[in-house]
């Protein structure tokens, strides 16, 4: 079994639904070699990414940047796994109020550093809330998942 780890900062009822969107997305039907494990950025660490094969990561835009959630993730597991992690497949979404650059580029700023493997452009739901958000979540859920259940990544 494959395992696919999400670390979402979900800090409302929208942020909650997209996480919850992204799980449900990786849990499809058709997937099926795949484990997924849902943490908040204060729950997971090195160990968790040490024993995953892919991981989506989720915040909210925070003062032009990622979550201080995220950011406090990133501190504590980042030099734990530098070295055994390289290539790992990995997914970004962002819930942004404003238009979400200054938190794209912090994250992948960190995530070049550790040398992940982008699987697709990161998502950044921007603006008002918008129900095709969810679609678009559990879209990037099971494009992940699938990946990993096939090989591709």
């Amino acid at each position: 079994m494959k395992r696919l780890l999400i670390v979402a900062h979900s800090p409302s009822v929208n942020t909650r639904a997209l996480c919850d969107a992204v799980q449900r997305g990786a849990k499809h039907d058709d997937i099926e070699s795949v484990t997924c494990i849902v943490k908040t950025p204060f729950e997971a660490g090195p160990t968790d990414i040490l024993h995953c094969d892919g991981i989506v990561l989720g915040t909210t835009e925070n003062l032009g940047t990622m979550s201080g959630a995220l950011k406090d993730f990133f501190d504590r597991s980042y030099y734990g796994v530098l070295d055994e992690k390289q290539g790992l497949p990995c997914a970004l979404y962002i819930r942004a109020g404003h238009d979400g650059t200054g938190t794209r580029r912090a994250v992948e700023s960190i995530v070049t550093g550790l040398r992940w493997r982008w699987v697709q452009d990161p998502l950044i739901f921007r603006g008002e809330w918008q129900e095709a958000f969810i679609r678009q979540a559990e879209e990037l859920g099971m494009t992940l998942a699938a990946g990993l259940d096939n090989g591709l990544f």
